[in-house]
């Protein structure tokens, strides 16, 4: 069992930047691959990152490449998402998502067996 919380989020201006954390607690943090989801009101939720369990392979929602970051540190049982360049498209709650298959990355919600709660992530224009 993994518990996640994210913290992070916040009101920003447009251009602006964030730090996405995600805080899991519970054995074998290392074992899960990661990622992060965004929903934004009326929307579906939509992955935007993700970092396999051995931290060697990262993978982009197109929509984010080049301006958002994922990374972890194991030690810390911690994930991050690092957010520049925000446009107020990005609005969005954000949740983070641990995958327990130490299979190949998924972008699919669906394969994700924990998530937090979410934080939410404002950016005006």
């Amino acid at each position: 069992q993994v518990q996640l919380v994210e913290s992070g989020g916040g009101w920003v201006q447009a251009g602006d930047s964030l730090r996405l954390s995600c805080a899991a607690s519970g054995q074998f943090f290392s074992r899960y691959s990661m990622g992060w989801f965004r929903q934004a009101p009326g929307e579906e939720r939509e992955f935007v990152a993700g970092i396999r369990w051995t931290g060697g392979s990262t993978y982009y929602a197109d929509s984010v490449k080049g301006r958002f970051t994922i990374s972890r540190d194991n030690a810390k049982n911690t994930v991050y998402l690092q957010m520049n360049s925000l446009k107020s498209e990005d609005t969005a709650v954000y949740y983070c998502a641990a995958d327990s298959s130490r299979g190949v990355l998924t972008t699919i919600a669906s394969r994700y067996d924990y998530w937090g709660q979410g934080t939410q992530v404002t950016v005006s224009s």
